[in-house]
């Protein structure tokens, strides 16, 4: 089927178009077709009528980090443009598991996982979005009626050929390892979803890009205008190399206290500072350079660090925590650590990590494993000066000053 014609873009573009092409460009790594976004954005301005933007994200987890809002960010963006965000709960499309950069088949969840993750998934997606300007939508709504015959009628729009193209799935099958028929089916669900909200504009990851332009091309087949696609980069955790990621202790959770929140973002090199205030702060391009200007001029880059961590601190708790938070990292930068404190040298467990709480153990800090859960439990271990809020963080290779309460100290090396 051929595609709906696109309205034309203007010639010159007004100011208001301009400016809202350049809030979505912000930090993005791909935006398809242009062209046809900027038509759609000269489109709402003339008429008045808001475009429809769709994200779409499966509660596979309980928790959201720093990586999770990238693109939460970039949708909080444009609706305070004035247009109209789609937070979609994939509930159906959790039930088969995206495949997306996937060497093996997910493992399914039950429906009573899915339901509690995804109420933990829209309070904290309310912390970057307006409440009161979202549509909060979930998949199941029609996915469920779709029945046999609707499925059958859906996976004739695309062929085995064109799925094969995407590189997870060509790469397992090159090597052999299986892939279930129902993969097949994620990508023509979360495409469905854009022809059941009439999206404009999917927004996603840069993972994302096969099943978003899958949204554009069941469009077409369905006789509608189709979608522009946004993608958002990866970021990377706080250790500068690793996409953030819970299994690789690299993220900052937004449930995570301030205090320890605050810590964390203070805990990253200058050179990512800049890279996150691109891609997590509220404040505009031209304050940002402005910024970095001040800082090659001499100002020292820690005062932009510290704006940064009060700003993401105060989203996810308040202006006052951030403030609280600010004082408590000063106050135990004060107290430092002690000259002399024990020396200690443990072996990596397997998998190349060491548990949190085998690592209080076998450095004297806590007498048992359990006793280390309850200790982080109450907020009484630190590593590296930041509260450790994940009872299943895994230590990498390196060294690592270990704290429990206000004396016992030790400096843990991991080999």
């Amino acid at each position: 089927m051929s595609e709906p014609s696109q309205p034309k873009p203007p010639a010159h573009l007004p100011e208001s178009v301009q400016h809202a092409l350049e809030v979505s460009l912000r930090g993005a790594e791909d935006l398809l077709p242009r062209q046809d976004w900027i038509a759609k954005l000269a489109r709402a301005e003339a008429t008045g009528q808001p475009l429809r933007i769709k994200l779409g994200l499966d509660p596979t987890a309980p928790d959201i980090h720093l990586g999770h809002t990238v693109v939460l960010g970039k949708l909080r963006q444009l609706q305070d443009l004035g247009h109209t965000v789609i937070f979609l709960i994939g509930d159906f499309t959790s039930l088969i598991g995206d495949p997306s950069g996937r060497n093996a088949t997910r493992p399914p969840l039950t429906h009573e996982q899915i339901r509690a993750n995804a109420e933990t998934y829209k309070a904290q997606a309310f912390k970057v979005l307006n409440p009161q300007k979202t549509e909060l939508r979930y998949n199941s709504e029609w996915s469920d009626q779709l029945g046999a015959r609707g499925m059958i009628e859906l996976a004739a729009r695309y062929t085995v050929a064109r799925m094969m193209e995407r590189n997870d799935f060509a790469e397992r099958y090159a090597a052999g390892t299986p892939i279930s028929v129902h993969e097949f089916l994620y990508p023509l669900m979360q495409g469905y979803d854009s022809v059941a909200l009439k999206a404009d504009l999917e927004l996603g990851g840069t993972d994302q890009k096969f099943n978003l332009l899958m949204g554009r091309h069941l469009q077409q087949e369905y006789g509608q205008e189709p979608q522009c696609i946004l993608t958002m980069p990866l970021l990377e955790g706080t250790d500068g190399v690793e996409k953030m990621s819970k299994s690789k202790g690299n993220y900052i959770g937004i449930t995570e206290d301030a205090n320890t929140m605050y810590a964390k973002v203070l805990s990253i090199s200058d050179e990512l500072m800049w890279r996150w205030y691109t891609l997590l702060s509220f404040k505009s391009l031209a304050e940002i350079g402005a910024l970095q200007k001040e800082v090659a001029a001499g100002r020292n880059p820690k005062d932009a660090k510290v704006m940064l961590a009060k700003e993401i601190t105060a989203r996810f708790h308040s202006p006052a925590a951030a403030e609280a938070a600010e004082r408590d990292f000063a106050l135990r930068s004060r107290g430092g650590v002690p000259d002399e404190i024990p020396q200690v040298r443990l072996a990596l467990g397997e998998g190349g990590a060491l548990g949190i709480g085998l690592a209080l153990k076998q450095s004297g800090l806590a007498p048992s494993t359990s006793e280390a859960n309850r200790l982080i439990d109450g907020g009484g271990v630190r590593v590296d000066g930041s509260v450790v809020g994940d009872k299943a963080l895994q230590l990498k290779p390196g060294v690592y000053v270990m704290q429990v309460g206000k004396r016992k100290f030790a400096r843990v090396t991991l080999a």
